[in-house]
């Protein structure tokens, strides 16, 4: 793993079950949770159709704004699994099976039961190398830019595992909370705009959440200098505890 000073990805979530609804996707905040933590910025989030067209067009244009593509879902062995050919169209490469792929199926499955249907989970776009599944054994692939993962949570989990030390990274993100317990978002919006206007290489955010019967607000700020965001977030501190006074 080589550190920069900043490295972007994205995410393109791939699956017609996932925009109907019927699979609620785990993905999303794990991917997010797991890059932040290694020092790869997850900048953007794309959720498309099982429909070439759409795919090639999205990994087209992520693939080209950020240093690192991820995608999940649309490598199983059914038709609607095309996530591998739309990636070879969108690279412009030529796509076959793979004897690598091959071999990996047969360590998990006998000769006589790799049908067409498995087979196709052996199709690699040609340049790509082959991304460990250690558990079901049919391979994801990361080609250019883009990394193909499953869509099944496990699956993509372990697969990100294999990855994850031939990644570059960069400086990780901090985080401090601050509660912002009894106050109204509006009571301190305007206070902390001016904070978020003084510091805009951090990122201040406001989050309220009803639990409890009531409202519970905190205030994230994020940056990479460890220094600015201790600063800022004593700030937001004082200001929480000056209104809360004020209320009392």
């Amino acid at each position: 793993m080589t550190q920069a000073a900043s490295v972007t990805a994205a995410l393109l979530v791939i699956g017609d079950e996932i925009l109907s609804g019927r699979t609620k996707d785990q993905n999303i905040g794990y991917v997010a949770d797991y890059l932040g933590k290694i020092g790869i910025d997850l900048r953007e989030v794309r959720v498309v159709p099982d429909v070439t067209a759409e795919i090639v067009a999205a990994v087209n244009a992520l693939r080209a704004r950020y240093d690192y593509l991820f995608t999940t879902g649309g490598i199983g062995p059914t038709h609607d699994d095309i996530t591998a050919g739309a990636v070879a169209a969108a690279l412009d490469v030529e796509i076959s099976e793979d004897p690598r792929a091959i071999k990996l199926l047969l360590e998990r499955i006998k000769p006589g039961d790799l049908n067409e249907a498995r087979r196709r989970m052996a199709r690699i776009p040609h340049g790509a190398r082959l991304i460990e599944n250690k558990i079901s054994a049919a391979p994801g692939f990361w080609i250019a830019n883009v990394i193909v993962l499953a869509g099944v949570p496990a699956i993509m989990q372990a697969m990100l595992d294999e990855v994850a030390p031939r990644l570059k990274t960069g400086a990780r993100m901090i985080a401090e909370t601050i509660p912002a317990e009894g106050l109204f978002e509006g009571a301190y919006a305007a206070a902390l705009g001016d904070l978020a206007a003084a510091n805009p290489e951090l990122s201040i955010g406001s989050y309220p959440a009803f639990r409890d019967g009531g409202f519970h607000n905190e205030i994230v700020v994020r940056g990479k200098d460890a220094a600015k965001v201790a600063a800022a977030a004593a700030a937001i501190s004082a200001m929480v505890a000056r209104l809360a006074k004020g209320r009392a």
